[in-house]
């Protein structure tokens, strides 16, 4: 019979409610702790959803018995509690992207590996049917190209609009079009990109490009590319994402997946329960399955080094730059 598992949370943002609510039709997830930068907010949270609040990750790793932590914090404030965690033997929930920095993101992923604790890396697309299905509509045909688009607005938080804090869009929100591309097509081994500052510079404190496009290599030989905007302010946005084979488009809709035309394949039968991020990772720590866990940090390390090399290209002029996968 699988145990109870005991969580704390650092952070409390939006996305760490987001993760609260989904736990709590998870018979097995127990909040026990948390800790936030702003401590009302780590106490209204607490109020609503239960836990011991802390100062701060170093008082809570210290006192509170744990067997899970979620980190749900900005890129930037990515310092020591994973590694912490780790010693302790807690395992990890880490929300993406897993870092601000490649050296910061390796740390980690050595803590980790050392301590032999599980890992969970926020990329949620990994566990939709829709992938799934494009996965078995995949199975077995080259992939000549890969396009995806995302284009949006800027959210509320001051620091995502801040480069030295959230990385811009690509690192902070589209990373989870780069992630799935590299379930959906293989690893990339080699990314050039533009980037361009103009629509919103007259924004305070804003920083990050609003327009950026990858040109990417994969080392599969499919090529693909990526488009990600934040100039949509006032709506309109989109996000999509298509991969062209021999006679047929496969495109990924979130919960399904569809091909164009309609005749040129089978669409495959997918029954299997399809357990969402949470359920997961809270039922790999209480189970000691780790094969329930789809992405783990280390996965989560590579979808970020391509979208830090995407950055570094288009800082450099568009100069094509290799990623880990390319060894």
């Amino acid at each position: 019979m699988a145990q109870n598992v005991r969580i704390g949370f650092v952070g409390t943002g939006g996305i760490a409610r987001h993760h609260l609510n989904q736990l709590r039709s998870i018979p097995e997830a127990e909040v026990v702790a948390l800790t936030d930068r702003v401590e009302e907010r780590a106490v209204a949270t607490a109020e609503e959803f239960g836990g011991t609040v802390y100062p701060d990750h170093q008082a809570l790793l210290g006192e509170a018995e744990l067997d899970a932590l979620y980190v749900c914090v900005p890129p930037f404030a990515h310092t020591d509690a994973e590694i912490l965690a780790a010693k302790r033997g807690v395992h990890l929930f880490v929300e993406k992207p897993v870092a601000l920095t490649l050296e910061k993101a390796q740390e980690i992923a050595v803590a980790i590996r050392e301590a032999g604790v599980m890992s969970s890396a926020g990329y949620v697309l990994r566990y939709f049917k829709g992938t799934t299905q494009a996965r078995r509509l995949l199975e077995g045909r080259e992939i000549a190209m890969v396009a995806s688009n995302r284009w949006g607005g800027i959210p509320g938080a001051p620091w995502w609009r801040e480069m030295d804090k959230s990385g811009g869009q690509l690192v902070e929100m589209t990373t989870h079009q780069v992630d799935l591309m590299r379930v959906l097509a293989g690893e990339i081994v080699e990314v050039s990109a533009r980037s361009d500052f103009r629509l919103l510079r007259d924004l305070p404190d804003f920083t990050i490009p609003d327009a950026q496009v990858l040109l990417l290599q994969f080392q599969s030989g499919t090529i693909g590319y990526l488009s990600t905007t934040c100039a949509l302010t006032q709506g309109g946005g989109r996000g999509d994402l298509e991969l062209v084979t021999r006679d047929a488009v496969v495109r990924w809709e979130g919960e399904t997946a569809s091909v164009s035309p309609e005749s040129a394949l089978e669409m495959p039968e997918v029954t299997e329960p399809h357990p969402s991020i949470d359920e997961a990772f809270v039922r790999a720590v209480a189970t000691g399955d780790r094969t329930l866990i789809l992405c783990d940090y280390e996965e989560g390390l590579r979808t970020l080094d391509v979208t830090l090399c995407a950055n570094r290209s288009a800082e450099e002029g568009g100069r094509p730059v290799r990623t880990l996968a390319a060894g």
